[in-house]
């Protein structure tokens, strides 16, 4: 049996003694706020396969039976009334503490910022869910706008200024991440002396890269995740625990 207080002290004393903290999170430090994740054994993808088409670029844009799905999902989003919870917080003290470099998150929800961090401090690698982008004329606007319109019965709606696609701010599948986030992200990881890595099955790219990166550059790399990752290797200390339980011990 792992000796999780063992490595709960351990990873405390290196959080300790730490000057620049960067955490990476991904959908499992969200779960606890009613957000399923997607890879998690009762993950949306791992219980409908098939779900993961509206998170795929060419489906999006050449199906609309898949984005009416996508706007449905959308308009039931758990998201869209998510409080954060003792993980996000957990964040905050860091930031408080005036330790925090950077948060690099995979997560499109907005609960960091909600939950206290500065806006600049968070690195949205995949977009976020708050802001739909015209796929043609660029327009932007919030999301609840053009949710409200599919409440109102609009299946699919389309861009009010040009008629083009709508989708949400987020980066699909077969779509390339914002390369000034990316870089503010790559360069959060060069730069911290610890890189705690929460909730995240680090099989996505090349967000991922985050981890070898800053072990690359002397970081100490702490991962909190409910199951074994890919780049478990990478790291100095591997807790499989629930977060919520977990991050508050070796962050206070």
């Amino acid at each position: 049996m792992t000796d999780y207080a063992g490595l709960i002290e351990r990873a405390r004393e290196t959080m300790r003694a730490a000057q620049r903290i960067t955490a990476f999170t991904g959908a499992g430090i969200s779960t606890d706020s009613g957000i399923p994740d997607f890879r998690g054994p009762n993950g949306v993808w791992t219980k409908n396969p098939l779900a993961e088409k509206t998170s795929t670029l060419s489906y999006y844009l050449n199906d609309p039976e898949v984005r009416k799905i996508a706007w449905q999902n959308r308009a039931r989003n758990m998201a869209w009334v998510a409080e954060p919870n003792i993980g996000h917080r957990a964040l905050v003290q860091l930031q408080q503490r005036g330790v925090l470099r950077a948060v690099a998150t995979q997560n499109v929800d907005g609960l960091h910022q909600k939950a206290g961090n500065q806006p600049e401090l968070v690195h949205e690698l995949h977009g976020t869910m708050h802001v739909a982008v015209c796929w043609d004329c660029k327009d932007t606007h919030p999301m609840r706008a053009a949710v409200e319109r599919v409440l109102a019965g609009d299946a699919d709606p389309r861009c009010l200024l040009c008629g083009g696609i709508l989708k949400s701010d987020t980066i699909l599948f077969e779509e390339s991440l914002k390369q000034e986030v990316i870089e503010a992200a790559l360069g959060a990881a060069d730069d911290c002396d610890v890189l705690l890595v929460v909730g995240s099955s680090l099989r996505v790219y090349p967000a991922a890269n985050i981890v070898p990166r800053a072990k690359s550059n002397g970081a100490q790399v702490i991962i909190v995740n409910g199951q074994p990752t890919e780049m478990d290797r990478y790291a100095d200390i591997v807790i499989n625990a629930d977060i919520g339980t977990v991050l508050p011990q070796i962050v206070e």
